[in-house]
């Protein structure tokens, strides 16, 4: 862990120490800079319920540059494309090296309350939030129910 920044040990201390609330995030032993996420879909979204994996990484650039993140877990969101790339602002033009990755995942949690349809990484999914929003609500729902609550129940032995 010597060739490992100072920055990133103590943003892993501090998420060690003061966990995310609804988000947990547990580094690979391996490899520092990689690390599995849970994130807890967020109350009165269609997300609500679920528990979504991430992977976050950061590229030895980091924090000049932002953490590479994708959602493993199939999404419905015009954000969040098929492969779970994530469509997000600070993850892109916008990282500042002030960030943080406890931000990250609070940004990422947030976009799963606040679909930004007008940005869109899925434009099919866009397109239907835009034409019947009341029907894509209902899809993301119902992907939640398949691809993130019953996975788990189906497999509880499945570790986060």
């Amino acid at each position: 862990m010597a060739d490992v920044p100072k920055r990133i040990l103590k943003e892993i201390e501090r998420l060690n120490r003061d966990p995310v609330p609804g988000i947990e995030v547990n580094t690979i032993e391996d490899n520092i800079r990689y690390f599995n996420v849970i994130m807890c879909g967020p109350s009165k979204s269609p997300y609500e319920g679920g528990r979504f994996k991430l992977e976050l990484f950061l590229p030895e650039e980091y924090p000049m540059s932002p953490p590479k993140v994708r959602f493993l877990t199939k999404m419905y969101h015009p954000n969040i494309d098929k492969l779970g790339r994530i469509c997000l602002d600070i993850l892109k033009d916008k990282w500042s090296p002030a960030l943080q990755i406890r931000t990250v995942l609070l940004s990422i949690q947030a976009l799963l309350s606040a679909p930004n349809p007008d940005d869109p990484l899925a434009n099919d999914v866009a397109d239907q939030w835009k034409t019947d929003e009341k029907l894509a609500i209902q899809t993301a729902t119902e992907w939640t129910q398949k691809y993130a609550i019953e996975v788990w129940a189906k497999n509880p032995e499945v570790k986060p």
